[in-house]
This record gives C-alpha cells, sequence and structure tokens, in this order.
C-alpha cells in the first residue's frame, strides 16, 4: 500500500515546492533579475527607439484639415407655399441636419468629387498593382481583389476611410476632417466635396421638383379632359333645351323681364288714356284742361275779339244795323270751328285710349306666352346649374393644377439650401499622424523598456518555479543488520536538515505574509513506520 501511493506523495511534495518557491519571491531577488538582466533591457529600450524613430521617418504623413459647415435646416423660404416643408420642431431639424451629414458622407457625393479631382488616377487613393500588396493581410486574407476592381470603386474606399464629420451637439454646425499626403490636396479635396454636397443637394431638390411636376402633368391631361367634357355637357344640354343666353342670363328670362316693363308702362299710358278721354267727354269739358290747345286758343281769341266788336257795333247802330249780321256770321263761323276743334280732340283721345287697350292686350298675351316657356326654361336650368357647378369645380381644379405645374417646374431651376462654409480649410500647421520624431522615439524607447523589463522579470520567475522539481531520495534495501542503525541516524539527519519545503519563509516574500502552515515529519513517520 506504501508502495502504490508513493508517487502521489512526490507530485504533492515537488507542487507544494513549487508554490512556497513562487510565494517567497521577495524585492531584492526582483532586483537582483533586474541586474542580472541589465544589458537586455538597454538593448530592448534601444530597439524601441530605433522602431519608433524610425517609423516617424519612414511612415507617410497625413495632413488633416477640418470645414466647419453651417446647416439651417429651415432652408431658403422663396415662395410662400413650396414644395418642401420647412420643419419647425426641433427634434426634426435635428434629424434633418443629422440626415444631411449622411448625405455629406454618401457615395454619390465622394463620387463626385472624386470625378472632379480625377482622383481614380492619383496613385495615392489607387496605388500600383505590387508584389507588396500581394503579399499585403489584406490580400493574403482574401480582402484584396483590387485587380477587378474600377479605379473609381478604389478611389472611393480610400477616399471613405479618410473623411468623417461630426455635428456640433449645440448647433447645427457639421465639422468635416479630411487627410491626405499632401496639405494642399486636402485642402482640395475638401473644397471638392463641399462643392459635391452641395450639387447633391440641389440635384436632389430638383430631381423631387421634376417628379412632382411629371405627375402633375400628366394629371393635367386627364384634367383638361374631363373639363372639356363637362363644358361640353352643358352646351348639348343648352341646345338639347334651348336655353340660349346672353351676358350670363338667359334669353327667355331676359325677354319676359323686358315685355314686363313694357306691359307696365303700356298699362300706365292706357290709365292716362282713360282719364283723358273722360275728362275730355264729360259734361263740363268745356272748361277742362284738356280742351285747352293752341288752335282752340286762337280761336276763342278771335271769337272773343269779334264779339266784342259785335257789341260796340250793337250800341253804336243798333242791332238791326248789317254790318252785325256779318259779325254775327263770323261769330257762328268760329263757334262752328272751336266746336269741330273740340270734337277733333275728343277723337284725338279715343284713339289714344284705344292704342292704349290694343298694346295692353297683345303685351299681356306676349308675356303670357313667354311665361310658359319661362317656367320650362327655369326647370331645365334648375339641371344647367348642377352641369355648370361640376365643370367650374372641374375647371378650378384643372387651373390650380397648371399653375402648380408650372410654379413647381420653376422650382426645379431655384436653390433654397441654406448651407455655408462659416470655417474654410487651411493648410495645418503639422501633420496629424505620425506624431513628432521625438515623441515617437520616446513612446518607442518606454515601450522597448517595459517589455525589456517584463522579459528579464519573466525569465527569472521561469527559472525559479520553471526548473527541475525537488525529488525525494528513493530507499535501496540494505542488511537487516546494518538498517536499525542506519534508520536513527538517517532519521536524526533529516530532521536536523531541512529541505527547501521545510525552511522558513524569507523575510519579504510573499509566503511571509500568510500564515504559518501546520507542518508534519512525514520523514518521522516513515521512520516510526519502518521500525514497526
Amino acid at each position: 500500500m506504501q508502495t502504490a501511493k508513493a508517487p502521489d506523495t512526490r507530485e504533492d511534495a515537488s507542487a507544494q515546492d513549487t508554490l512556497e518557491r513562487y510565494l517567497q519571491i521577495d524585492l531584492p531577488q526582483l532586483l537582483s533579475w533586474l541586474r542580472a538582466g541589465v544589458k537586455w533591457i538597454v538593448l530592448a529600450t534601444l530597439a524601441g527607439l530605433l522602431i519608433g524613430a524610425g517609423y516617424a521617418v519612414l511612415a507617410k504623413p497625413r495632413y488633416t484639415v477640418t470645414t466647419d459647415l453651417l446647416m439651417d435646416p429651415a432652408g431658403l423660404q422663396i415662395v410662400t407655399d413650396d414644395l418642401f416643408r420647412q420643419e419647425q420642431q426641433r427634434d426634426t431639424q435635428l434629424l434633418v441636419v443629422e440626415s444631411k451629414r449622411q448625405t455629406l458622407l454618401s457615395r454619390s457625393v465622394l463620387l463626385r468629387a472624386i470625378e472632379d479631382l480625377q482622383l481614380q488616377k492619383d496613385p495615392e487613393f489607387v496605388p500600383p498593382t505590387s508584389w507588396t500588396s500581394l503579399l499585403s493581410p489584406r490580400a493574403l486574407l482574401g480582402g484584396g481583389g483590387g485587380a477587378s476592381r474600377s479605379p473609381d470603386i478604389v478611389a472611393l474606399d480610400n477616399l471613405m476611410r479618410r473623411v468623417s464629420a461630426r455635428r456640433d451637439e449645440l448647433s447645427f454646425v457639421i465639422i468635416m476632417s479630411v487627410w491626405s499626403d499632401d496639405p494642399e490636396k486636402s485642402i482640395r479635396i475638401s473644397d471638392a466635396i463641399v462643392k459635391a454636397f452641395k450639387e447633391e443637394l440641389i440635384a436632389a431638390d430638383s430631381e423631387g421638383a421634376r417628379r412632382t411636376a411629371d405627375a402633375l402633368v400628366s394629371r393635367i391631361a386627364e384634367l383638361k379632359g374631363e373639363v372639356n367634357t363637362a363644358e361640353q355637357a352643358v352646351e348639348e344640354f343648352r341646345r338639347a333645351h334651348g336655353l340660349q343666353s346672353a351676358q350670363g342670363e338667359l334669353v327667355s328670362s331676359r325677354s319676359m323681364s323686358q315685355i314686363n316693363q313694357q306691359l307696365v308702362a303700356a298699362r300706365e299710358r292706357l290709365i292716362e288714356a282713360e282719364s283723358r278721354y273722360k275728362e275730355l267727354t264729360s259734361n263740363n269739358s268745356a272748361d277742362a284742361a284738356a280742351m285747352q290747345s293752341s288752335t282752340i286758343s286762337s280761336l276763342r281769341t278771335q271769337y272773343a275779339t269779334l264779339k266784342s266788336r259785335a257789341d260796340a257795333e250793337s250800341l253804336t247802330y243798333g242791332p238791326r244795323h248789317p254790318r252785325l249780321s256779318q259779325i254775327r256770321t263770323e261769330l257762328s263761323v268760329l263757334e262752328n270751328e272751336i266746336e269741330a276743334e273740340k270734337g277733333r280732340i275728343i277723337q284725338a283721345a279715343r284713339n289714344n285710349l284705344d292704342q292704349a287697350k290694343a298694346v295692353v292686350a297683345a303685351l299681356s298675351a306676349d308675356a303670357s306666352t313667354v311665361s310658359t316657356g319661362v317656367f320650362a326654361d327655369n326647370d331645365a336650368q334648375v339641371q344647367l346649374r348642377d352641369l355648370t357647378r361640376e365643370a367650374a369645380a372641374k375647371t378650378a381644379i384643372y387651373e390650380a393644377f397648371l399653375v402648380r405645374a408650372r410654379e413647381i417646374t420653376q422650382r426645379q431651376n431655384l436653390d433654397t439650401t441654406n448651407i455655408r462654409v462659416i470655417s474654410p480649410p487651411v493648410p495645418p500647421k503639422a501633420r496629424s499622424w505620425p506624431p513628432r520624431t521625438s515623441q515617437l522615439a520616446g513612446f518607442g524607447a518606454i515601450a522597448g523598456m517595459v517589455l525589456g523589463v517584463l522579459g528579464v522579470l519573466g525569465q527569472g520567475l521561469w527559472r525559479e518555479i520553471g526548473g527541475a522539481p525537488i525529488r525525494l531520495p528513493v530507499k535501496r534495501p540494505m542488511p537487516a543488520d546494518v538498517r536499525k542503525d542506519s534508520r536513527e541516524a538517517s532519521a536524526a539527519e533529516q530532521i536536523d536538515v531541512p529541505s527547501d519545503a521545510q525552511r522558513g519563509p524569507r523575510a519579504g516574500s510573499l509566503l511571509s505574509m500568510q500564515p504559518a502552515p501546520k507542518r508534519s515529519n512525514s520523514l518521522l513517520a516513515h521512520a516510526s513506520d519502518s521500525n514497526h
């Protein structure tokens, strides 16, 4: 049984010995390792210094320029009812600005800039194929394929890695950064991207206006046909029902209005004629004002003059004088003429009365005839008004679409984007990458020194805990007379001379910071078992 457990006991003792060796490492031992490997630390520091300085000298420089763009999400309001709605809410405005930032970095904008500057012919953006590029990690991992790609796509990929843009958190300002191997080229690329960005926004607005105008124009053709059909229906209805109009009014209605006016005037004249005739035919017609005419007045004047003469002659010559008989004859003639004139006036009044009655009767008949047609026309006019309203509504829609289409067509040529370059790119004072040679050399030296120190410490630690494990002595068979004497001496020797595993921990080591373990004298136990 003891023979079967011996390997496990040795392995446990070896692991415990290795752990105790690790825990007994102290600061003086670490310093001794560093002193022993100082040359390696110096070599690593010099190597890091040379690598940093060499990279700073040999690496391609990067010159970064920045451009600040103020993007007003509201834009310019040129017309009152613009095609594109202007947002007023801040959240929506931020989304608009963020969308424009994405547009600034879009492939379409960058391709415009590439085409403008001919970057597909620039070796910086489309490097020539060489054996070094074929052995690059990207080509070996399957990310190459540059030989089968067009120069525009290669230039686009390289340009997308060199351009970045971010929005200022407290404003609508977009800060765009561009870097290349040449500072002047960086400025040209930045200006070209801004120009392409503005052109892209203008083209997008124009394209939207063009699509809207095309949709309106296609709809206008249909509306025009509907308007023509509605107007033709109105005219056909007018012809079918004889609804003639003049200046927006039916002829029958106008005729009825005119006949009514004439009938009113004729009735007024009839009333006047009747009054005149009654006045002339009354008993006291001799003194009526209707009998006063110039002829009667003249005859009466002559009669009065001749009557006065007759009275004077009668007083002078007597009533039987021959001259009086002549005067009386003349008076009789004047009386007859006056009566004849009265009869003529009465007859004229009678004729006027008859004529007025005839006119009133004729106009009444005409009014009755026209009113019958007017009533029929009014019934048809109700349907005509419905057709007219429908035609007017379609005409209004057609005219609105026509005006809107013309406005949008003109809108294609207007630039309403309100984008300003508030900080144009300027040549940088120094390269942005790599850092200065002194800085990179110092960083390389520090990194090399750190790696050297870690390497020396790691090597010392490996030597301390990674060496050959401590093996216990193998007991060989002895003669019986020697075994007893040597057992006591061996046990005393093992107790007096402890192994490394039985030594106390060094001062300042990791093991000294732990509580003392409970030791078991395995050798004494082994000796005791042997005696038994």
